[in-house]
């Protein structure tokens, strides 16, 4: 009895094994027709995929499979494997994760099958791939040996091959160009950020608050499993740099608004300041890393960046329309004869400074920087403080331009009013039904970040302009009435060919106004005569 169930055990095997050979290669050929199959897998094959994937991306070794793939079953709760068979064809991580994770759902291994609770538990399946910190760091500054670009190239494919960035979500993100008057600004609608369910959202609240890791930015949150209340960050691998000779973190931004968009953040929980050492800080990094920018938050609310509790930058391998931006008028100043500098062509105000030499630059921005705090032209309507609250502050951007540094210092108020209660220089109301939130840094060098909302409002918006449809007397899209009504006169003819292309380009309009009334001087010939008067008070002529 034995030997014949050994028998039927080894002929299950066998044809098991043939029958998830011609299954994947029946799902090959649906996928390369367009069709999508039925996820009918077993779980072991799943697991296999995962594996495979950890092999192929370069995660883990031939010799790390059997270890992965126990790493994996303990995860899923499960104590035996079966062989599947060969995987013929390309693997999706997200189908692969998507299978794992739902079978811990049905199996009560989640305690809700919801977006947050399943990417606390998806994290932990990556882990089971990653290597361990010391690996990555060391592989980093080995490839540093042959160029900045070889080590940065490898270490954001690592953060995307191990789902840290998940490239699937970010995918779906809208991202367009709209041409200005000050050049080609990026728009994105951020769908990549998942938006918490309201069991989560309740769960968050019930949950004891802990004071580890202090913020989302300390280097605590590597290999950190994550709560219902903080994301998971097992598959997080940080890269430890020293900066104006402290130790400091450089890692990438799980939602990459931008090309290797990174963060840059201080090994010490410490809040943000703009000072001499900022200026520092920010060409230390550069000098590291020549095919990156990095650039700073301001310093105080409103104008400051979501958080100012950790000192932190931001970065990335890309080039942004401030950047490409001419200087319209040149300033000299006595004694940095050596150093390029004028105002910018750019609805925020900014005054670009060049050298060869950073240290010069260095030395220049902490004299803007010291006279602008003080500054107060109110016939400009710029006042250093009121009531004691300083309103002056610096966002400062740092990059190498061929043979010369460059230090672009964009001068920023947080003032407010009762006309204005979220701020003077901030964008006004009539523009919130696009973008309320705070202009950081992203947004002052030329991309908006704009609310998921928008992709549901914008399609519903082409469908009511097409129809001829009230948009007044929908609640959703009510808040758009004013100014469809204001850009529709403009269009001639409205089709369904050329209706969403419209609606980008307006809004890349309203985010160039958005940018105009965050300018704390205007782009007008009174507004450039204000800004030359507090050059002029710094030393410029």
């Amino acid at each position: 009895m034995d030997l014949e169930l050994c028998q039927l055990n080894k002929v299950y095997l066998q044809e098991l094994t043939s029958y998830n050979k011609v299954l994947n290669q029946r799902n090959k050929l649906l996928k390369d027709i367009g069709f999508q199959p039925g996820l009918t897998e077993t779980l072991d094959v799943w697991d296999m995929q995962l594996v495979q994937y950890g092999k192929e991306t370069g995660l883990i070794e031939k010799e790390d499979e059997i270890y992965a793939r126990n790493q994996i079953l303990e995860v899923l709760g499960m104590d035996e494997y079966e062989e599947p068979g060969e995987i013929v064809g390309t693997i999706s991580l997200e189908d692969t994760l998507n299978e794992l994770t739902d079978y811990a759902a049905e199996h009560g291994i989640l305690e809700n099958n919801s977006v947050v609770y399943r990417d606390l538990f998806d994290t932990r399946l990556m882990n089971c791939l990653m290597p361990r910190p010391s690996e990555v760091i060391g592989h980093f500054w080995k490839l540093y040996e042959e160029s900045p670009e070889a080590a940065t190239n490898y270490y954001y494919k690592l953060s995307q091959d191990s789902n840290y960035i998940r490239r699937y979500r970010v995918s779906k993100d809208m991202k367009w160009k709209t041409d200005t008057k000050y050049g080609e600004l990026d728009i994105t609608v951020n769908l990549s950020k998942p938006e918490k369910d309201p069991k989560a959202i309740a769960a968050a609240k019930l949950a004891k608050q802990s004071g580890y890791p202090k913020c989302l930015l300390c280097k605590e949150n590597e290999g950190y499993a994550g709560r219902v209340n903080h994301p998971a960050r097992n598959n997080h691998r940080i890269i430890p740099i020293t900066v104006n000779d402290s130790q400091w973190g450089f890692q990438y931004s799980p939602y990459v608004y931008y090309n290797e968009h990174c963060i840059v953040f201080n090994g010490v929980h410490t809040p943000m300041k703009i000072e001499r050492a900022t200026f520092v800080k920010l060409f230390d990094f550069v000098k590291l890393f020549p095919h990156y920018f990095l650039g700073s938050n301001a310093d105080l609310p409103i104008v400051g960046g979501s958080i100012l509790s950790h000192d932190h930058f931001q970065g990335g391998h890309y080039t942004f329309a401030m950047a490409k931006a001419p200087i319209e008028q040149k300033f000299e100043m006595e004694g940095f004869e050596d150093v390029e500098a004028g105002i910018v062509k750019w609805p925020m105000s900014v005054l670009r400074t060049r050298s060869k030499n950073p240290d010069r630059l260095i030395d220049l921005g902490e004299k803007v920087l010291r006279a602008w705090r003080s500054y107060t032209d109110e016939d400009a309507f710029i006042y250093a403080e009121t009531d004691g609250e300083p309103h002056n502050t610096i966002t400062p951007i740092a990059r190498k331009n061929g043979d010369f540094y460059e230090l672009d210092l964009v001068l920023r108020n947080n003032i407010t009013t009762d006309e204005y209660p979220l701020g003077v220089y901030h964008p006004h109301a009539k523009l919130h039904h696009i973008k309320k939130e705070n202009i950081g840094l992203i947004e002052v060098m030329g991309l908006a970040v704009l609310p998921s909302r928008l992709k549901q409002e914008l399609a519903d918006l082409a469908e009511a302009i097409l129809s001829g449809g009230d948009i007044r007397s929908n609640p959703e899209l009510e808040k758009h009435a004013d100014w469809v009504d204001e850009f529709l006169p403009k269009y001639e003819h409205i089709t369904s060919e050329n209706i969403n292309e419209i609606l980008q380009k307006e809004v890349g309009l309203v985010f160039e106004q958005v940018l105009e009334d965050a300018g704390v001087y205007k782009c007008t010939p009174e507004g450039r005569e204000a800004f030359a008067r507090f050059l002029r008070s710094v030393g410029f002529r």
